[in-house]
């Protein structure tokens, strides 16, 4: 019995033209092979000899055909027996038994988990200067401790625990921000971690019944259910020791825990003295040793109770939204929980504040809010005749108290500046300004948005471009003096006195961009001592304790001992503020000066324009969504170091235009289009002056001192 493969040639007519064609036959023959003959000519069948006198179809009366398909299909079977993987226990076999892209089998739909609430972005910079507090907390006990230190003797606030992003739990179930915990997720064991807050992981909000959680070791953030967690103090449940012999991060998790709990619980472990390498792995060993087995008897003396974190403050969220004001002058969020939907706004002409529905129903009783409303004019809490209304009460030293709060003390290498206390809204006075290198009036423009009253605005500039820009927008109301060298003592006791002194001298000289530069004491880098002069000049006599504020700015990019020289001068340390946080363009500034709050977190309002694109005119489309330092250059409008332009327009690129460059500055629309002037020269303008956004930021603690609108 053998198989034979036939090529049957099938002759036929096309247009009188005889073609030829083969037909394939796997056939199974019962008796000696049959030859194959291919007469291609002739009209005979190809398959009749001397020897086989029959034809096909008469041989196929002596043979049994039990095959006859296209030849395809047994190389198909060939392939698939000699070649697909069957082995079951092989080491990285592909799902689905041959794989998803073989497989029949349908592809499972990815795992989504929900979380409820709308998402919440913060910064880049925010979110890790959160986590680098958070880790600071075992980063400094982490290391091999000094002779006789004890472990577990930092304290929380010193370190700075985020706790004051705590939100209140509605679902009771317990797990609050802070609290140190065991998490199970799967394929690992019970792993120790503290619940925190969503803002911080810089993600959405956990649904009702999860927690965030922060994992110690590796400090990612994990959605873990409240089925999933035991409180730490059930250590002596979840601890799993051949995982702690084993894996070196979850030993690092487990030291990191019990550092923090014996902070909170004031339990100290002395180290060994130490004399070389070994000595010191011993030690650190011996006192994991010592704090597990103070964890695996209950954490005595003080037990779970000891665990508990410590009390929090809205210190953030109150440093963020105490001083956010809207268009009509007054907060944008509640006095008592910075938020709210509802609000009551005072009906004091000075008084900026405002008081949700909510915490007045809640604090004060159920009924305050509607009785408020139904007063004509309300005046708040904090401008009531009474220090107590229900359970809000009004300190009697909160102006100080809130002074304190603010005080921009960082890096005390200076003795912190004089703090002044809130004037009361019936002492408020209107403003006198005296503002050095004001380019287009930026301070006034500011002053005005927020509702600050301003009795006299004197003005030293000397760009007579710059002056027509703010004589043409305010109407007169500057009084320019010209050049700053040219004001003496007598000049500042003839217009003064001054209750804010502002300033910013020319960068040229000192930014370290410009190679040909010539630094603090030459060119134009000297105009910052006439700056530092006149603020002499304006400042209040010995016994007067009216408040005095000052500001000055300069460029981040500039050296090491000209930023020092200029601290030392001002006798206090900078601030750094980067514009991109409020506006759509980079333009990092330090910023010297006794404004209350400079140093608080720089936050957007919804009026701001973050993106480029929402500064753009219509029909116009945005490459970037934030734009580099704009500059008196005009190549500074080029983005990258392939110099493109920032926005596309009818298919091609295109520069920024003037209105689209006020909008990212925060200016109004056509606020340098006067005199006829150029782009070029209104781009000058616009480059040598101030992010109206920011400035808005460092001047809205004023209208707690003077008369607004």
């Amino acid at each position: 019995m053998t198989w034979n493969l036939f090529f049957q040639p099938l002759d036929y007519e096309r247009n009188g033209t005889l073609m030829v064609k083969y037909q394939i036959h796997l056939v199974l023959c019962l008796k000696t092979r049959i030859p194959v003959l291919h007469q291609l000519s002739g009209r005979s069948n190809p398959f009749r000899t001397e020897e086989y006198p029959y034809t096909l179809k008469q041989r196929e009366r002596k043979t049994l055909i039990l095959f006859s398909f296209p030849l395809f299909f047994f190389f198909f079977f060939f392939f698939f027996f000699c070649f697909c993987p069957f082995k079951q226990g092989a080491r990285g076999r592909l799902r689905g038994g041959v794989g998803w892209e073989v497989s029949l089998r349908q592809r499972p739909m990815p795992r989504v988990t929900f979380q409820a609430g709308d998402p919440y972005y913060i910064s880049k910079r925010t979110r890790e200067e959160l986590l680098a507090k958070w880790k600071l907390e075992v980063s400094t006990t982490a290391h091999h401790c000094p002779k006789g230190r004890a472990i577990g003797s930092l304290s929380e606030s010193s370190i700075g625990i985020d706790l004051s992003c705590v939100c209140i739990l509605q679902d009771g179930r317990g797990f609050g921000i802070g609290e140190l915990v065991w998490g199970k997720l799967r394929g690992f064991s019970w792993w120790p971690g503290r619940i925190v807050s969503w803002l911080m992981t810089g993600r959405s909000r956990a649904a009702e019944g999860t927690r965030w959680v922060m994992w110690f070791g590796d400090g990612k953030f994990s959605v873990v259910c409240v089925e999933k967690l035991l409180p730490l103090s059930s250590f002596h449940n979840a601890f799993h020791q051949p995982t702690y012999n084993k894996q070196p991060m979850y030993k690092k998790a487990i030291f990191e825990v019990l550092q923090v709990a014996s902070t909170r619980a004031g339990k100290t472990f002395l180290t060994c003295p130490e004399s070389d390498d070994t000595d010191t792995s011993k030690s650190v060993d011996m006192q994991n040793k010592q704090m597990i087995e103070w964890a695996m008897t209950g954490f005595q003396p003080t037990g779970p109770k000891g665990l508990e974190p410590p009390e929090g403050k809205t210190a953030n969220c109150f440093l963020e939204c105490a001083y956010q004001y809207d268009d009509d002058g007054y907060q944008s969020y509640c006095t008592i929980c910075c938020g709210g939907r509802e609000v009551l706004m005072c009906g004091n002409n000075n008084c900026c504040r405002c008081f949700c529905v909510e915490c007045v129903d809640l604090l004060v009783g159920p009924g305050a809010a509607q009785a408020a409303i139904k007063e004509d004019p309300w005046n708040c809490y904090m401008c009531g005749p009474k220090a107590q209304y229900g359970l809000l009460e009004r300190r009697a030293d909160w102006p100080c108290r809130l002074q304190h709060f603010f005080a921009n003390n960082h890096d005390q290498d200076f003795e912190p500046p004089r703090l002044y206390p809130p004037v009361l809204a019936e002492n408020r006075k209107p403003i006198r300004v005296l503002s050095l290198f004001d380019g287009i009036a930026t301070g006034l423009l500011v002053l005005k948005e927020l509702g600050i009253q301003v009795e006299r605005y004197v003005a030293s500039e000397v760009c007579e471009d710059s002056i027509t820009v703010g004589i043409v927008r305010h109407q007169g109301r500057i009084m320019y003096v010209g050049d700053v060298r040219n004001v003496t003592r007598k000049n500042i006791q003839e217009w003064g006195p001054f209750d804010l002194v502002i300033g910013g001298s020319p960068c040229n000289d000192l930014s370290i961009v410009n190679p040909a530069r010539k630094g603090l004491y030459e060119g134009t880098g000297r105009l910052f001592f006439e700056f530092y002069r006149l603020l002499h000049e304006a400042r209040p006599k010995e016994g007067d304790n009216r408040p005095f504020f000052w500001l000055f700015e300069n460029v981040v990019a500039m050296g090491v001992s000209d930023k020092r020289d200029i601290s030392r001068f001002l006798e206090c340390n900078p601030v750094m503020i980067d514009a991109k946080e409020v506006s759509a363009a980079h333009r990092a500034r330090y910023f010297w000066g006794n404004l209350p709050g400079m140093n608080r977190p720089l936050t957007a309002m919804c009026t701001d324009k973050l993106d480029l694109q929402d500064c753009l005119e219509h029909g116009r489309t945005a490459k970037f969504d934030k734009v580099r330092t704009i500059t008196t250059r005009s190549n500074s409008i080029k983005q990258g170091k392939d110099q493109h332009f920032p926005v596309f327009m009818n298919d091609k690129e295109d520069i920024l235009w003037c209105t689209e460059m006020e909008r990212v500055f925060g200016f109004p629309v056509h606020y340098t289009d006067v005199s006829n002037m150029s782009r070029l020269a209104r781009q000058r303008l616009l480059g040598r002056s101030w992010s109206v956004p920011v400035i808005r930021h460092l001047f809205a603690p004023l209208k707690e001192y003077f008369a607004c609108i």
